[in-house]
Protein backbone atom coordinates (compact mmCIF):
# COMPACT_ATOMS: atom_id res chain seq x y z
CA UNK A 1 0.00 0.00 0.00
CA UNK A 2 1.23 3.34 -0.80
CA UNK A 3 2.15 6.15 2.09
CA UNK A 4 0.08 9.05 2.43
CA UNK A 5 2.29 12.45 2.36
CA UNK A 6 2.36 12.48 6.30
CA UNK A 7 3.90 8.76 6.39
CA UNK A 8 6.69 9.68 3.83
CA UNK A 9 7.38 12.56 6.45
CA UNK A 10 8.57 10.59 9.34
CA UNK A 11 11.73 10.05 10.93
CA UNK A 12 13.10 6.02 11.96
CA UNK A 13 11.12 5.26 15.17
CA UNK A 14 9.07 8.07 14.65
CA UNK A 15 5.28 7.43 15.33
CA UNK A 16 2.17 9.40 15.09
CA UNK A 17 0.45 9.66 18.76
CA UNK A 18 -2.10 12.40 17.52
CA UNK A 19 -3.64 13.60 14.33
CA UNK A 20 -5.93 16.90 15.11
CA UNK A 21 -7.98 18.92 12.28
CA UNK A 22 -9.56 22.09 12.82
CA UNK A 23 -12.77 22.06 14.14
CA UNK A 24 -15.45 21.64 11.81
CA UNK A 25 -17.14 24.99 12.41
CA UNK A 26 -14.47 26.38 10.64
CA UNK A 27 -15.41 24.64 7.85
CA UNK A 28 -19.07 25.30 8.44
CA UNK A 29 -17.98 29.04 8.44
CA UNK A 30 -16.65 28.87 5.09
CA UNK A 31 -19.47 27.33 3.37
CA UNK A 32 -22.10 29.65 4.57
CA UNK A 33 -21.40 31.95 1.84
CA UNK A 34 -21.06 29.57 -0.54
CA UNK A 35 -24.78 27.67 0.39
CA UNK A 36 -26.01 31.57 0.51
CA UNK A 37 -25.30 32.34 -2.84
CA UNK A 38 -25.63 28.93 -4.30
CA UNK A 39 -29.33 29.70 -2.78
CA UNK A 40 -29.41 33.19 -4.11
CA UNK A 41 -28.95 31.75 -7.63
CA UNK A 42 -31.23 28.80 -7.49
CA UNK A 43 -34.29 31.13 -6.59
CA UNK A 44 -33.30 34.34 -8.97
CA UNK A 45 -32.71 31.93 -11.76
CA UNK A 46 -36.01 30.35 -10.64
CA UNK A 47 -37.93 33.11 -10.49
CA UNK A 48 -37.03 34.39 -13.98
CA UNK A 49 -37.83 31.43 -15.37
CA UNK A 50 -41.07 30.88 -14.23
CA UNK A 51 -42.40 34.51 -14.21
CA UNK A 52 -40.86 36.88 -16.37
CA UNK A 53 -38.94 35.04 -19.24
CA UNK A 54 -40.17 30.78 -19.35
CA UNK A 55 -37.37 30.61 -22.35
CA UNK A 56 -35.27 27.46 -22.61
CA UNK A 57 -31.73 29.36 -22.45
CA UNK A 58 -33.04 30.66 -19.18
CA UNK A 59 -32.31 27.25 -17.56
CA UNK A 60 -28.42 27.02 -18.91
CA UNK A 61 -28.26 29.77 -15.63
CA UNK A 62 -28.68 27.09 -13.52
CA UNK A 63 -25.36 26.42 -14.54
CA UNK A 64 -24.00 29.28 -12.30
CA UNK A 65 -24.37 27.01 -9.84
CA UNK A 66 -21.41 25.26 -10.62
CA UNK A 67 -19.26 28.10 -9.30
CA UNK A 68 -20.65 27.83 -5.32
CA UNK A 69 -20.49 24.34 -5.80
CA UNK A 70 -16.52 24.34 -6.70
CA UNK A 71 -15.93 26.93 -3.68
CA UNK A 72 -17.71 24.26 -1.69
CA UNK A 73 -15.60 21.83 -2.74
CA UNK A 74 -12.46 23.91 -2.53
CA UNK A 75 -13.30 25.05 1.23
CA UNK A 76 -13.52 21.12 2.23
CA UNK A 77 -9.94 20.40 0.19
CA UNK A 78 -8.24 22.44 2.19
CA UNK A 79 -9.81 22.03 5.62
CA UNK A 80 -9.27 18.51 4.75
CA UNK A 81 -5.52 18.62 4.28
CA UNK A 82 -5.17 21.18 7.31
CA UNK A 83 -3.65 18.63 9.91
CA UNK A 84 -1.95 18.52 12.79
CA UNK A 85 0.20 15.87 13.67
CA UNK A 86 2.05 14.79 16.88
CA UNK A 87 4.39 12.41 17.00
CA UNK A 88 7.01 11.25 19.52
CA UNK A 89 9.87 13.55 18.29
CA UNK A 90 7.84 16.45 16.78
CA UNK A 91 4.61 18.62 16.07
CA UNK A 92 3.76 19.05 12.43
CA UNK A 93 1.27 21.27 10.80
CA UNK A 94 0.49 20.12 7.56
CA UNK A 95 -1.02 22.89 4.91
CA UNK A 96 -2.26 22.22 1.05
CA UNK A 97 -4.28 20.22 -1.22
CA UNK A 98 -1.50 20.30 -4.71
CA UNK A 99 1.42 22.46 -2.67
CA UNK A 100 2.03 21.28 0.44
CA UNK A 101 3.22 23.53 3.73
CA UNK A 102 5.09 22.00 5.98
CA UNK A 103 6.15 23.67 9.73
CA UNK A 104 7.26 21.33 12.35
CA UNK A 105 8.93 22.08 15.68
CA UNK A 106 11.08 19.72 17.61
CA UNK A 107 9.82 18.40 20.71
CA UNK A 108 12.81 19.20 22.77
CA UNK A 109 12.69 23.38 21.64
CA UNK A 110 9.21 23.56 22.71
CA UNK A 111 9.33 25.41 25.92
CA UNK A 112 5.49 26.40 26.07
CA UNK A 113 2.36 25.77 25.08
CA UNK A 114 -0.03 28.66 25.32
CA UNK A 115 -3.92 27.56 24.93
CA UNK A 116 -6.40 30.10 24.47
CA UNK A 117 -10.12 29.05 24.13
CA UNK A 118 -13.20 30.98 24.17
CA UNK A 119 -16.59 30.65 25.58
CA UNK A 120 -17.48 29.25 22.83
CA UNK A 121 -14.82 27.36 21.92
CA UNK A 122 -15.29 25.49 25.61
CA UNK A 123 -18.93 25.04 24.45
CA UNK A 124 -18.25 23.86 21.09
CA UNK A 125 -14.63 21.78 21.43
CA UNK A 126 -11.95 23.93 19.87
CA UNK A 127 -9.19 26.30 20.98
CA UNK A 128 -6.08 28.19 19.24
CA UNK A 129 -2.53 27.08 20.18
CA UNK A 130 0.50 28.85 20.92
CA UNK A 131 3.47 26.88 20.43
CA UNK A 132 6.56 28.72 21.66
CA UNK A 133 10.00 27.29 20.91
CA UNK A 134 13.70 28.17 20.72
CA UNK A 135 13.66 28.24 17.10
CA UNK A 136 14.34 31.61 15.17
CA UNK A 137 10.21 30.90 14.22
CA UNK A 138 9.75 31.41 17.42
CA UNK A 139 6.03 30.45 17.77
CA UNK A 140 3.49 28.27 15.89
CA UNK A 141 0.03 29.23 16.09
CA UNK A 142 -2.48 26.79 15.90
CA UNK A 143 -5.91 28.08 15.15
CA UNK A 144 -9.17 25.96 16.29
CA UNK A 145 -7.90 22.70 16.97
CA UNK A 146 -11.06 20.40 17.45
CA UNK A 147 -10.22 18.24 20.58
CA UNK A 148 -7.49 20.62 22.10
CA UNK A 149 -7.67 19.24 25.90
CA UNK A 150 -6.31 16.08 24.18
CA UNK A 151 -3.69 17.83 21.63
CA UNK A 152 -2.39 19.63 24.42
CA UNK A 153 -1.72 16.29 27.14
CA UNK A 154 -0.41 14.55 23.92
CA UNK A 155 1.71 17.38 23.04
CA UNK A 156 2.63 17.30 26.78
CA UNK A 157 3.26 13.99 27.13
CA UNK A 158 5.36 12.76 24.14
CA UNK A 159 7.26 15.83 24.89
CA UNK A 160 8.00 14.41 28.72
CA UNK A 161 8.47 10.84 27.19
CA UNK A 162 11.06 11.88 24.85
CA UNK A 163 13.06 13.55 27.65
CA UNK A 164 13.00 11.07 29.84
CA UNK A 165 13.93 8.53 26.64
CA UNK A 166 17.18 11.31 26.37
CA UNK A 167 18.16 11.15 29.84
CA UNK A 168 18.49 7.24 30.34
Amino acid sequence: MAKSYLESLLGEREKIIMSARQHWMVFFQEIIAELITGLAILVLVTLVLTMIAPIPLVALFYLVLIVPLVSLLRDYLNWRNNEYVITNRRVIHLQGVFNKNVIDSSLEKVNDVKMMQTFFGRLLGYADFEILTASELGVNRFTKIGDPIHFKTSMINAKEELETERHE
